[in-house]
């Protein structure tokens, strides 16, 4: 998955300007950035986003800069830096193909941004096509294209407002996936111990269900209260949830499978569910559990589906 978000706001910000998206199209070896990654550049030099973490941005911003003065689209290919310090390459071995393109009617429309943001906004990914002999990008997966798919933002539904939801947040958010924390329980929902987070003080059946969880959204659930975990599982496997896992051990766990068959989940169903929830990295205490759910949760948002 492509964090393009913050280029394609910036894209929507700078509407009208005259501009150039720089689009890394080909991957190979170890490549710093994957396939999908935007650069958004401004006729007036600033720019959003990144294609190689810092290694090509330089000449890269050169050639969107011709674009943006009437040079066509076109590909640029960046392979290993020779000796030369000064040589324009990638010191970690690997190569990409960056697709230079103007944003404009003879390249990227800009109604294609306002598209991304609607389908995001709903929840739903949305696919884009390149021709990449004419630079010019369309809706849809066309076969013989470059496809680049643009997901909805990821998001962590956290139900249960205990300590492991504490750090679990915290570290949620400096990897850029929102989370939501879950809990009846007004108490333990407080803006003090999580503050600057949106809470939910719904019962969470309803609370998952109004969020419509998809393929971009995980569901956690940590309160250790059968009342609270198991009717947000159930809603969280009703939907196409990305991840869905269950603190506790080998033990709860099972006894959690074996109610929720008795509510007609069938066993691919409850495959699902990660449980114990996380990698197992031994972890102890709050802040490492939160570390291995969180390993867990991006793990598994990045399998190919």
């Amino acid at each position: 998955m492509n964090d393009n978000g913050a280029v394609i706001r910036k894209a929507m910000e700078w509407r009208g300007a005259p501009l150039a998206l720089a689009t890394v199209v080909s991957t190979w070896g170890s490549a710093p950035r994957p396939r999908g990654s935007h650069m958004i550049v401004h006729e007036d030099g600033r720019f959003e986003g990144s294609i190689s973490g810092g290694c090509v941005e330089t000449d890269v911003l050169q050639r969107a800069a011709e674009v943006i003065a009437g040079r066509p689209a076109h590909l640029e290919i960046y392979g290993v830096a020779d000796g030369d310090a000064w040589a324009v390459g990638l010191p970690c071995g690997g190569e990409i193909s960056v697709l230079v393109q103007p944003v404009g009617p003879d390249g990227f429309d800009p109604a294609l941004f306002d598209r991304i943001a609607v389908e995001s906004g709903q929840g739903r990914a949305l696919t884009l096509s390149t021709d990449l002999e004419t630079g010019r990008t369309r809706e849809g997966a066309w076969e013989g294209q470059f496809h680049n798919r643009y997901d909805p933002p990821r998001r962590v539904l956290i139900v249960g407002a205990v300590q492991i939801a504490q750090s679990l947040g915290a570290l949620a958010r400096a990897i850029g996936v929102t989370p939501v924390i879950i809990d009846p329980r007004g108490r333990f929902l407080t803006e003090e111990r999580f503050p600057g987070i949106e809470r939910d003080d719904r019962w969470p059946d309803e609370a998952i269900a109004a969020r419509s969880p998809g393929e971009s959204t995980a569901v956690v659930t940590l309160s250790h209260d059968i009342k609270i975990d198991d009717p947000a599982l159930a809603a969280a496997l009703r939907a196409p949830t990305g991840y869905i896992a269950a603190l506790g051990s080998r033990r709860s766990h099972a006894a959690r499978l074996d109610r929720l068959a008795a509510m007609g989940f069938s066993p691919d169903d409850l495959a699902r569910i990660d449980g114990p929830a996380g990698l197992d990295i031994g972890a102890v205490g709050a802040a490492e559990i939160a570390l291995s759910i969180a390993a867990g949760m991006i793990d598994s948002f990045n399998m190919p589906r």
